[in-house]
């Protein structure tokens, strides 16, 4: 039944035109990364780190969040019309395949932009003279901004399950950002949820997670996931979704 919910939500999706905002923020940020590391080669003197510092902060502080709660906000479009959540809820499929099909969809998309971002920096790097050695740290920042990523979109869903405006929940998410920064500031960003994807990605420090950074970022962003399903699933059971 999962599965068939899983495509039922990827029919939705075909003749949609959410590849353009996919691939366009993702190109956006590397263009406007590029030019402040092209402009400021005197200062930025760490190669390909020194790269990665100029299109991740655009990408994963601002453009990725953003992008998510679109995403999220654009899969519940549908059943916000014409009161379409009283008809899905009354279909014989639980509440658990209804929110798992729509994250794993989600999922998928934001894994999309991910891989789309590592070409886009490789290409950016090459492009802009950069010979030393590819940093390995990469493929980690990547993997984990992608789990990261998954667990916002589980908040974002609930958000956007139970709030019919668009812009609302991707306004939230823009406020969270910015409180995730000061908590990501204050030392104390492992505790929230919106400063996962910063700590994750290596937007504002490249240094190696520890061990034990790196289990409680495991751990937390499991934490936030279970806690934003388990709180939408039991929303969807027990009470009427905003239609």
């Amino acid at each position: 039944m999962l599965i068939r919910c899983i495509r039922a939500e990827q029919l939705k999706l075909r003749h949609s035109r959410m590849w353009l905002i996919l691939a366009a923020l993702p190109v956006l940020a590397v263009l406007i990364g590029c030019a402040n590391y092209y402009l400021n080669q005197s200062a930025l003197k760490n190669g390909w780190y020194s790269l990665w510092t100029q299109v991740s902060l655009f990408y994963g502080e601002f453009f990725l969040p953003v992008l998510i709660a679109i995403c999220c906000a654009y899969v519940c479009r549908l059943e916000h019309l014409n009161k379409n959540w009283n008809m899905v809820m009354s279909a014989p499929v639980s509440a658990w395949h209804v929110f798992i099909s729509k994250l794993v969809i989600v999922s998928i998309l934001i894994l999309t932009v991910q891989m789309l971002f590592l070409a886009l920096y490789c290409s950016a790097g090459l492009l802009l003279g950069l010979r030393q050695h590819f940093p390995p740290e990469t493929f980690g920042w990547i993997a984990r901004g992608w789990v990261a990523s998954t667990m916002l979109s589980a908040i974002q869903l609930l958000l956007s399950m139970r709030i019919r405006s668009f812009a609302v929940p991707i306004g939230i998410s823009v406020c969270a950002v910015f409180i995730g920064l000061g908590m990501y500031v204050l030392k104390i960003g492992l505790y929230f949820p919106y400063s996962l994807l910063t700590i994750g990605m290596g937007v504002l420090s490249q240094e190696s997670l520890t061990v034990a950074d790196t289990i409680r970022f495991f751990i937390m962003n499991c934490l936030f996931t279970l806690l934003a399903s388990a709180i939408a699933v039991q929303l969807l059971k027990n009470s009427d979704v905003t239609a």
